[in-house]
């Protein structure tokens, strides 16, 4: 079979649902759009893959757009078929299937995939990643037997995968290599508190754990082994240790490639008329895995397909996060050296709040708890405003002349 298509878009991800969106909002696009994905469903929100697996929502909930959008945007929506080949000489693509397709426009959206460490017995049944739906209804099967569960890694995606999990009645331990959880986003106090909410809650934490091996009988995972030589019995192992941009078909196909796809300012990649943006995409040697940058990143390619000179430019980027239903927010350096630290502690309410101010300006927060100042706070860190008359009230957020300003 044999297609044409204006603009093709590889991957069916959050990123490429975003740009599906911004061009929606254009008032002249692209006049035909092909969409490729290697799943077997529609674009789906992989934020919400935690309370999907825990119960608390179910699959209508986690759906970006039902089959009636693509048919009113007039988008032409190919799933459970990847794209195997790309030749960028002659803008032609083939997929799988065998699927040909000829385009003017290329977007890679690959995306990413999980990482997997090079232990023994990673390929056990029963251990796994959690990065797609997929992983999901595997990890809800396996937990409908009962049994032990140890997740790797305790950033967000594997602290909610662990709760997910305990939901479900598995007992769960996490297994944290570092010396505390969410390390990037969380200075010690406000990690502590986290572990200790959790850890109230049935889940079993292990920091400074290394792996020595995983082991297992008649292809089945067993138990996990530590270099410690504690034995961790386990029925399921989950491995989130952060993601690798899915870039083989991009690097095959001869773009230029370092961790990512690399991408100018108009997300244009080293072949003319080809774009990449989201986890798959590199911008001065910076990679992605959180949505605010992504989202301008569609912002900027949506109008650049559409004939616009539109740009792209790294910014700040804060943290907003729950946690099991606990919130955070953090942004800027934390920990931050040179500082001025000023903090609040509240451990009948749950609440704690740490700002680091250098010269003045506010360099960096981490908020436990209470995160509804946090949008301010990084306004201000953004601006560089002198907070520095500031200083006895800032703890508590905005004065009220400022909230009305």
């Amino acid at each position: 079979m044999t297609k044409q298509a204006d603009l093709v878009i590889v991957g069916n991800g959050m990123a490429a649902n975003r740009l599906l969106q911004d061009l929606a909002r254009q008032p002249v696009k692209p006049t035909s759009i092909l969409v490729i994905g290697e799943e077997p469903r529609r674009a789906y929100n992989r934020v919400l893959l935690s309370p999907l697996l825990s119960g608390e929502m179910q699959p209508v909930d986690v759906e970006l757009q039902d089959a009636r959008w693509y048919r009113e945007q007039g988008i032409e929506l190919i799933c459970a078929d990847p794209v195997e080949q790309v030749d960028l000489e002659h803008q032609v693509l083939k997929t799988r299937a065998g699927v040909q397709v000829h385009y003017r426009q290329l977007v890679f959206a690959t995306g990413s995939r999980s990482n997997m460490p090079p232990l023994p017995g990673i390929d056990l049944k029963g251990v796994m990643g959690f990065r797609t739906w997929e992983d999901v209804e595997r990890m809800q099967t396996r937990a409908a037997e009962g049994g032990r569960a140890v997740v790797v890694g305790g950033g967000l995606l594997g602290l909610e995968a662990a709760e997910g999990l305990r939901k479900l009645g598995m007992h769960t331990t996490v297994l944290q290599r570092g010396d505390r959880l969410l390390n990037l986003q969380l200075d010690n106090t406000a990690s502590v508190l986290l572990q200790q909410e959790l850890e109230g809650r049935g889940l079993h934490i292990l920091t400074g754990a290394r792996i020595e091996s995983i082991e297992g009988c008649e292809g089945r995972v067993t138990a996990v082994m530590l270099q410690n030589g504690k034995r961790l019995p386990a029925d399921l192992v989950v491995v989130a240790i952060g993601v690798t941009p899915e870039v083989r078909l991009a690097r095959e196909a001869g773009l230029n490639c370092n961790r990512a796809i690399e991408v100018d300012t108009h997300m244009h990649t080293s072949h003319s008329g080809v774009y990449a943006l989201g986890e798959c995409c590199e911008f001065e040697r910076n990679t992605y895995g959180l949505v605010a940058p992504i989202w301008r990143q569609a912002e900027v390619l949506a109008g650049v397909l559409c004939g616009q000179d539109r740009t792209y430019a790294e910014e700040p980027v804060a943290t907003q996060l729950k946690v099991s239903g606990i919130a955070l927010f953090s942004c800027g350096e934390i920990d931050a050296q040179d500082t001025q630290p000023l903090e609040y502690l509240d451990l009948q309410h749950g609440e704690y709040r740490k700002l680091w101010l250098r010269n003045g300006a506010l360099v960096g927060a981490v908020l436990y708890g209470d995160t509804r100042f946090g949008p301010w706070y990084f306004e201000q860190l953004r601006a560089k405003t002198d907070l520095g008359a500031l200083r006895g009230e800032l703890l508590f957020g905005p004065t009220p002349t400022q909230q009305v300003a």
